[in-house]
């Protein structure tokens, strides 16, 4: 039997990206998206609910996000579902879902954080890919 596990998402990041290297020298980058849903109620009021989900990308893609994104940064980010699992300090099991980003289009122009509901994607969005071989000439601003 066949699976898939892919994972699109785009929304807003809820905080700047955090880079960090492994022993041998790889990025990894974590941030957080919020997307909302927003729709009316019975009653006809206005209804909102927020999901958080946490990202990590990896590599160059890692470094060029650390680098351009910024908390309300608009991003759509496709990838898929993983949990890992640790122990805490307390040697409690701990488990996290996130998604592993694998292409990561940002929406937002640079130094703009987030922009308004319904603006179309500016002419300048740039689509990055893992695996790329990105270099800073890559980064077209």
């Amino acid at each position: 039997m066949a699976a898939v596990n892919k994972a699109i998402i785009l929304g807003n990041l809820g905080r700047d990206p955090e880079v960090r290297y492994t022993t041998d020298g790889k990025a990894v980058t974590n941030f957080s998206v919020a997307t909302t849903e927003k729709w009316k109620g019975k009653d006809g009021s206005s209804q909102e609910r927020t999901e958080w989900h946490r990202v990590v990308v990896f590599d160059r893609l890692g470094e060029v996000c650390g680098e351009y994104l910024s908390k309300g940064s608009s991003v759509y980010v496709e990838g898929y579902l993983r949990t890992r699992s640790w122990e805490d300090r307390e040697g409690n099991k701990r488990y996290t879902t996130e998604i592993v980003g694998r292409t990561v289009q940002f929406l937002s122009p640079r130094g703009e954080s987030g922009r308004q509901g319904g603006e179309p994607p500016p002419a300048d969005d740039f689509v990055y890919q893992e695996g790329a071989g990105l270099t800073d000439d890559d980064v077209p601003f």
